[in-house]
């Protein structure tokens, strides 16, 4: 079968694709390219989610490339990928993750880490993929293999970015929910060794992640939801199955968007004294770009994927840097998804200033001049010819409405500009004929008007 790398790794269904012939054709890729491009003396560190198999195909990779003379360490446990990619940095090692992230449980995948601690950029993918099939014989000699516990060197770094004391004056229960992710084991100890406290929820491992997905979004925190509604005066905070995204829920159980958060924390870090600039996808809110140009801060907008959104952090001074889809990362830390940096650092801002989650909300709508509606429509196609000629019409639009398209943007899709709190994003799916289309303005009557306007005729 052909093997492809996406946004952040390989994934597919465990059993089918996902099976242990084919992740030992991409261990020796990844050998390969780790071989050819840094040789013998570079380290690979591995380590794996809670998926079913994840231990078991994990550590078969890390076999393999010890058998081809790496020297290998190898998580003690299950383990976040943010604290893997983290400890890439400062070893100076290429990684490799076994997880699927918020896919369902079916699901495995590898995701390859270089040493700058970013997803691997499409060069270095590529470069795997074709490596895949190719002879690869390794070195002369056999290297080793090490456990180790990835923790430690991460939370000593942490303790330089986050200030636990700021953190400890927030006046709301915090509860988390451990949503049978990799973040378990892990947040809660930061936590409790900084004497804060909280409250949790389906605190263990589980393959099938309770019967729902190890997404957090709305659907999958119900249980969380519930909770914060009952208790009163309570936040919730979760992580995916490999914590580099993060959900957020407010005192009144609604639930706060990335780019709400994101904003929020963009604000805060300038109050804290960092400066910079703010790197945001297209498919990123527009609250964003006005909160930006409120504060005085540049705005850098890469194409979707935290691969783009990295690479834009590893080659600007940039305060943070974040995507629609729940992954962030600030300066001074990995260009990399961090759920757990994520939720510290609301926690933070919340005991920072003495407000509550909803109140922060409220003083970025008042500061970007509006609160914004989205939504999205999905067109499907015949066939994937289709898109390249729908796109092109998209790019000619002049008026939506009575609207005045006011720019185009192309680096990922079609995005229209309708003024500065109005756009339209037309991006085609990555695996299906099908057409997204992506709707942001500032009220739920122009956001009704806007979807049905017919903007491929």
């Amino acid at each position: 079968m052909n093997i492809t790398f996406g946004t952040d790794g390989w994934r597919a269904v465990l059993g089918h694709d996902f099976t242990k012939a084919n992740v030992e054709r991409v261990t020796l890729a990844i050998g390969k390219y780790v071989a050819d491009n840094f040789g013998y003396e570079k380290e690979i560190i591995i380590g794996y989610d809670p998926r079913k198999s994840a231990d078991e195909l994990s550590l078969f990779c890390a076999e393999i490339l010890k058998n081809k003379g790496f020297k290998v360490f190898y998580s003690s446990r299950v383990v976040p990928t943010p604290i893997l990619a983290y400890n890439a940095l400062v070893r100076k090692a290429c990684a490799v993750m076994f997880t699927a992230s918020h896919n369902p449980p079916e699901y495995l995948g590898m995701k390859f880490i270089p040493d700058y601690a970013g997803p691997a950029t499409s060069e270095i993918t590529d470069e795997i993929v074709g490596n895949i099939d190719k002879p690869f014989d390794g070195a002369e000699k056999s290297g080793s293999l090490h456990k180790i516990d990835f923790a430690p060197k991460y939370y000593e770094h942490l303790k330089g970015i986050i200030d636990y004391e700021k953190v400890g004056r927030v006046s709301e229960n915090i509860i988390f929910d451990g949503l049978y992710s990799s973040s378990i084991g892990y947040f809660d100890k930061i936590l409790d060794e900084n004497n804060i406290k909280y409250e949790t929820l389906h605190m263990f491992h589980d393959v099938e992640f309770g019967g729902g997905m190890p997404d957090p979004k709305p659907r999958f925190l119900k249980d969380l939801i519930r909770l914060v509604k009952s208790e009163g005066n309570s936040i919730g905070l979760a992580n995916d199955g490999d914590a580099d995204r993060f959900g957020v829920i407010n005192e009144e159980g609604e639930y706060v968007s990335p780019n709400e958060i994101i904003a929020i924390l963009l604000k805060y870090l300038l109050e804290r004294g960092y400066a910079g600039s703010v790197v945001k996808t297209v498919g990123s809110s527009l609250l964003i770009d006005n909160v930006a140009k409120k504060l005085g801060v540049n705005v850098i907008e890469t194409a979707v994927g935290f691969k783009h959104v990295g690479e834009a952090m590893r080659k600007n001074k940039v305060i943070i840097g974040g995507e629609e889809s729940g992954g962030l990362s600030i300066q001074g830390h990995i260009p990399e998804k961090d759920g757990l940096l994520a939720n510290l650092l609301i926690l933070e801002a919340m005991g920072a200033s003495g407000k509550s989650l909803k109140d922060l909300q409220e003083e970025i709508y008042a500061l970007a001049g509006c609160k914004f509606y989205t939504d999205r429509v999905d067109l499907k196609l015949d066939s994937k010819d289709e898109i390249a000629a729908i796109l092109e019409k998209v790019k000619l639009v002049k008026e939506v409405c009575s609207y005045s398209v006011t720019s185009v943007d192309t680096k990922d899709g079609v995005k229209l500009m309708l003024g500065d709190k109005t756009k339209i994003l037309v991006r085609p799916s990555g695996t299906e004929p099908l057409l997204r289309i992506y709707f942001e303005t500032d009220s739920q009557e122009k956001l009704e008007e806007l979807k049905n306007f017919s903007l491929i005729n």
